[in-house]
C-alpha cells in the first residue's frame, strides 16, 4: 500500500477587481446570466460565461424541471451552446457564478459539468481557465486536474 497525496493549485481573490481585465469581463458576462436561470425550485441560481478561443463569450444559465433531472446546469448551458454553435473552435476559459440567498461562497460545479469541462480541455488541447465566482471569493484554477483529478478523458477511451 502507498499513501499519496493530491494537491490542488488555485488563486484565491476577494473580488472582481483584483483579476486580469478579461477575467473580470467573463465574472460581469456571467453574473448578468444569473439573472436569467430559471430556478423555482431550488432557488439556486447560477450564470456561466465562456470563453472560445476566437473571442467569442457564450453565457448559459441553469434551467429547472419538475420532472427532475430534466434541468441543465448553467456551465453545461454554456458549453454545449458553444461547442454547437461554434463546433471546432477551442473552449479556452469558463467562468461560473453562484447567487443563492440559501448558500455562500463560491459556485461549485457538479460531477457531470466537470467531466464535460474535462472533454473540452481535451479538445483544446490546453488546460482550462477556470474562474469560481461567488458571494465572499473568487477561485482561479488552471486545469479540469485541480477539480477533478481522476476524470474520464478522451484518449483513455480510445
Amino acid at each position: 500500500m502507498r499513501d499519496i497525496t493530491l494537491q490542488i493549485n488555485y488563486h484565491e481573490y476577494e473580488t472582481a477587481a483584483n483579476l486580469p481585465e478579461a477575467d473580470q469581463l467573463l465574472i460581469l458576462k456571467a453574473r448578468e446570466s444569473v439573472k436569467n436561470g430559471y430556478a423555482p425550485y431550488s432557488g439556486f441560481h447560477v450564470g456561466a460565461a465562456v470563453l472560445l478561443q476566437n473571442g467569442i463569450i457564450i453565457t448559459g444559465n441553469n434551467q429547472e424541471n419538475a420532472a427532475y433531472p430534466s434541468g441543465l446546469c448553467a456551465e453545461r448551458t454554456a458549453l454545449f451552446y458553444a461547442a454547437s454553435q461554434y463546433p471546432n473552435v477551442p473552449i479556452i476559459a469558463i467562468t461560473v457564478s453562484l447567487f443563492s440567498p440559501k448558500q455562500s461562497g463560491i459556485a461549485r460545479p457538479c460531477g457531470s459539468c466537470l467531466q464535460v469541462m474535462s472533454e473540452y480541455e481535451d479538445l483544446a488541447g490546453k488546460p482550462l481557465h477556470i474562474i469560481l465566482d461567488g458571494s465572499d471569493r473568487i477561485v482561479v484554477l488552471d486545469g479540469i486536474d485541480n477539480l477533478l483529478p481522476f476524470r474520464f478523458r478522451i484518449a483513455d477511451l480510445k
